[in-house]
């Protein structure tokens, strides 16, 4: 994997983890200039130490910049999701205006024409069940695996969700419900092949053969920001993406209210398609990672927090799972950043149980001081300026809210400056602000 005297196989996970850090910090880009290169190493060199509980030269900063900078070229989410060249106008304006740590590129911003063409059930977005001014999607529930199905989804997640799952996320591919099961080892090869003969079947395949070569259009102009953000000396700051098994059985597949049904109703089941993911979940992030050359993978986490569940329900249906996910990740070198939406202050005493600074973990409703001094000694920590301040406040008063979490999180290193969440809309001066009490009340 990585071009070393000592095999991977044999290294532990401190030892990977700086593997990946070498890489992180040695990119295979050719940088705008010298100046752009010293400031990406000093900025990955900074990311490294506060991961590591050390304390750099200033605190690190993440700006939370979500689709800030559509609205700051003047254009809206709409038009960057169908207008790839407004994209990457509207990332290159913010790139040349804005000075941080890292850069967040558009990865996230889903492209509308691929999203009609499938005819995609879980999101609602601007023009597509929005209003056309909306900065944000909306993502919809609903039960798309029955209650009867766990044992498909746990014998064999792939045909689960190639002849299931897509069917009915996704309106292209209705009539994938016709094909056998794929994992088939008995008979000739050339009766599946027959299947194919359908117009249906065959339309599907169209369908997304189409879509996928407007997809790899879409991912073009993603990567083409992603290149310049680093030529220009920003660091990614995203290598992959995971979560909480919990969180992929309750959002994608049975939903809300679904899965805290299934928690008193057929407990086992659950358990068992949450350890079926795990091996999956880990090896699809560490291919992100290994692609990005980023060894930090985001977590957003979402029905894990504080008045979902009781700390009992956490430590029995939540962390075993995602522990293991992260404990996995780990042992690659990567590093988990799990993104605790809502408030996770009930769980910091559970969640502290892992190997010291292999975690960040980043905050979006917390007592940080109280974080500090649960975690303070174990993982980097990371947030959280409110986002009703991002939004409504003046910039004096956003460095004030920054002065404040920096002298409280910022002593003896392991701390990440940034939003509660991300801002998709709001005073750019205010993000101006960020990175002015960094500098301003950052300095070790």
């Amino acid at each position: 994997m990585m071009n070393t005297e000592k095999k991977w196989a044999d290294m532990t996970w401190q030892e990977r983890r700086e593997e990946r850090f070498k890489k992180w910090l040695s990119p295979d880009v050719k940088f705008s200039s010298p100046e752009a290169e010293k400031k990406y190493k000093e900025r990955v060199t900074r990311f490294i130490k506060a991961i590591k509980l050390e304390e750099p030269d200033r605190v690190p900063v993440i700006l939370p910049a979500g689709n800030i900078p559509a609205y700051f070229a003047g254009v809206n989410l709409k038009t960057i999701m169908y207008d790839y060249d407004e994209l990457r106008r509207a990332w290159r304006e913010f790139i040349r205006e804005f000075d941080s740590d890292t850069l967040l590129g558009p990865g996230l911003i889903l492209p509308g024409r691929v999203l009609e063409a499938i005819d995609f059930k879980l999101e609602k977005w601007p023009g597509h069940g929005l209003a056309d001014d909306i900065e944000s999607y909306q993502f919809i529930e609903g039960e798309y695996i029955k209650a009867e199905e766990y044992d498909k989804l746990i014998k064999d997640p792939s045909d689960f969700w190639l002849r299931t799952f897509m069917p009915r996320a996704m309106g292209a591919c209705k009539a994938f419900e016709k094909l056998p099961q794929l994992t088939a080892f008995v008979g000739i090869p050339v009766f599946y092949v027959a299947y194919f003969a359908d117009p249906e079947i065959q339309a599907a395949f169209k369908t997304l053969m189409d879509a996928g070569e407007e997809t790899m259009r879409w991912m073009e102009a993603v990567n083409d920001v992603n290149r310049e953000s680093l030529e220009a000396g920003f660091p990614a700051f995203w290598g992959g993406m995971s979560g909480a098994p919990f969180d992929m059985i309750g959002d994608m597949l049975r939903g809300t209210t679904g899965i805290m049904t299934d928690m008193f109703r057929r407990p086992d089941k659950l358990q068992e398609a949450m350890e079926r993911m795990v091996p999956i979940a880990i090896d699809e992030a560490v291919a992100g990672a290994n692609s990005s050359g980023c060894p930090i993978i985001v977590m957003p986490l979402h029905k894990g927090t504080g008045g979902f569940m009781s700390n009992e329900q956490f430590k029995t249906f939540y962390w075993p799972t995602f522990k293991k996910i992260m404990m996995g990740l780990i042992s690659e070198g990567l590093v988990p950043m799990p993104f605790a939406e809502g408030n996770y202050e009930p769980r910091l005493e559970i969640i502290k149980d892992m190997p010291r600074s292999g975690v960040i973990w980043w905050f979006e409703h917390m007592d940080m001081a109280k974080a500090k001094k649960v975690l303070g000694d174990t993982a980097c920590i990371a947030g959280n300026i409110p986002v009703t301040v991002l939004c409504t406040g003046t910039p004096q008063e956003v460095k004030e809210h920054c002065r404040k979490l920096i002298e409280t999180c910022a002593p003896g290193g392991g701390y990440i400056l940034t939003g509660g969440a991300a801002v998709d809309k709001g005073n750019p001066d205010n993000l101006h602000a960020v990175m002015e009490a960094a500098k301003e009340y950052g300095n070790y």
